[in-house]
């Protein structure tokens, strides 16, 4: 059975079926208190560096390429614990992802969304937060993003 997973706004208010509520920003939200968050976590490992949120800027237009930059930011060892976390409350109910970023398609929860879904949809053993069979041994991209430009994996 596929996860449940939901992208949703921090300022929206919480539903019944949100199962656990986690914010994937690494900045607290503008103007919201915290008891108004209704949160049951903050995985701030697993949001995009300050670097890449400056470069995207939630450019729809540069979105393909700030999935492609996450992702390889998600292979790093803080990142990875938290997917794991994050990937074990998806498989015991439903999972709400949470961001202030007004659009939620075009954002990092969608693509956390997305790559807990094809985590959970695998049945591969394995350690949990461990990714690495989804990137290029030969140009480090993750695969499912397609492979970088002259990668001999593609010849």
């Amino acid at each position: 059975m596929p996860a449940d997973i939901r992208i949703r706004r921090v300022y929206d208010q919480p539903q019944a079926g949100d199962g656990v509520r986690v914010l994937v920003d690494r900045i607290w939200p503008r103007g919201l208190r915290t008891d108004a968050a209704a949160l049951d976590d903050w995985a701030k490992e697993v949001a995009p560096s300050a670097e890449l949120r400056t470069w995207y800027r939630h450019d729809p237009a540069k979105f393909d390429e700030f999935r492609r930059r996450y992702l390889g930011e998600l292979l790093g060892a803080p990142a990875s614990a938290a997917l794991g976390r994050l990937r074990s409350l998806a498989a015991a109910g439903p999972l709400t992802l949470l961001t202030a970023t007004r659009d939620v398609e075009h954002s990092q929860a969608a693509v956390l969304a997305r790559l807990l879904r094809q985590a959970g949809e695998q049945d591969e053993g394995g350690d949990p937060a461990c990714y690495a069979h989804l990137v290029c041994p030969d140009c480090g991209s993750v695969t499912s993003e397609g492979h970088r430009e002259g990668c001999p994996a593609t010849r």
